[in-house]
C-alpha cells in the first residue's frame, strides 16, 4: 500500500462488506478460540479488527485515511507492517492479514515473517485469507500491486521456512473479490462459509501456528 489514498477506486468502501465480514469474523473466532491480543496487518476499512472479540487490538495501516474507520478499541498505527517489530517479544496471540501478503515481494516477506514470529507468543497464530493462485490464475494479476504468487500447495514449505506449521488450511473459502456477483446477505454468507460447495471460491483460509 502507498501513502494517501491512491487505491480508493480499486478498493472502494462497499456497503455490503460489513455483513460479509461479520460472518467471516464469526467463522474465524470459532476456529481460533480465545484471543487476548490481536494484531492486524493492512486492515483497510478495519472491518475485521473492529468486529473480532479480542481484548487488545492493534493495527498497522500505511494509509492514514483508514484510521477514520477504526473502532474506539482499536489502536491504529499509520505505518507499514514492519513496524510490528516494535512490539514486545512474545506479546501477541494472533496476527491476522487479509489480501495482504501477495502485495509483498519475497525480500519483503523474508524481512517481515521473522518479525511476526518474534512477537507471537509460543504457539501463537498467524491467520490469513488471500487469493489462491490455483483457482484464480486468470484474475490474479488484475490487481497490478500483486507481487508474489501464493497457492495452498506451496504454503507448507513457505511457512515452514519461517518456523510455522499449518493448523488449518481451506484451499477455497471465499470468492476472489468482494465485488463478486454472489449475494451478500448475512445469513447467506454464513451458509456459504459452512457449505462444502462454494461457487466461485478462490481465496484460501490459513491458520498457522508458531513452532
Amino acid at each position: 500500500m502507498t501513502k494517501g489514498n491512491p487505491y480508493k477506486d480499486r478498493y472502494p468502501l462497499l456497503k455490503s462488506r460489513r455483513h460479509v465480514w461479520h460472518e467471516i469474523v464469526r467463522f474465524i473466532a470459532k476456529n481460533v478460540g480465545d484471543i487476548q491480543t490481536l494484531v492486524e496487518l493492512g486492515p483497510g476499512y478495519c472491518d475485521f479488527i473492529n468486529l473480532f472479540p479480542a481484548f487488545n487490538k492493534i493495527a498497522y495501516e500505511i494509509n492514514p485515511e483508514m484510521k477514520l474507520y477504526a473502532a474506539d478499541d482499536v489502536r491504529v498505527y499509520c505505518d507499514d507492517a514492519m513496524a510490528v517489530s516494535r512490539l514486545e517479544i512474545e506479546s501477541v496471540d494472533m496476527v491476522f492479514a487479509s489480501n495482504f501478503f501477495e502485495h509483498l515481494d519475497m525480500n519483503e516477506l523474508d524481512d517481515l515473517m521473522p518479525e511476526i514470529r518474534k512477537v507471537l507468543r509460543p504457539r501463537g497464530l498467524l491467520v490469513f485469507i488471500q487469493p489462491n493462485y490455483r483457482f484464480c490464475e486468470k484474475n490474479y494479476f488484475d490487481d497490478p500491486t500483486h507481487k508474489t504468487i501464493f497457492s495452498d500447495l506451496m504454503l507448507p514449505e513457505f511457512l515452514g521456512k519461517y518456523g510455522f506449521a499449518i493448523r488449518t488450511l481451506v484451499p477455497a473459502l471465499l470468492p476472489f473479490s468482494m465485488k463478486s456477483r454472489l449475494p451478500k446477505w448475512q445469513f447467506l454468507v454464513r451458509l456459504y462459509l459452512n457449505s462444502p460447495i462454494k461457487p466461485m471460491a478462490a481465496q484460501m483460509y490459513v491458520v498457522a501456528v508458531k513452532e
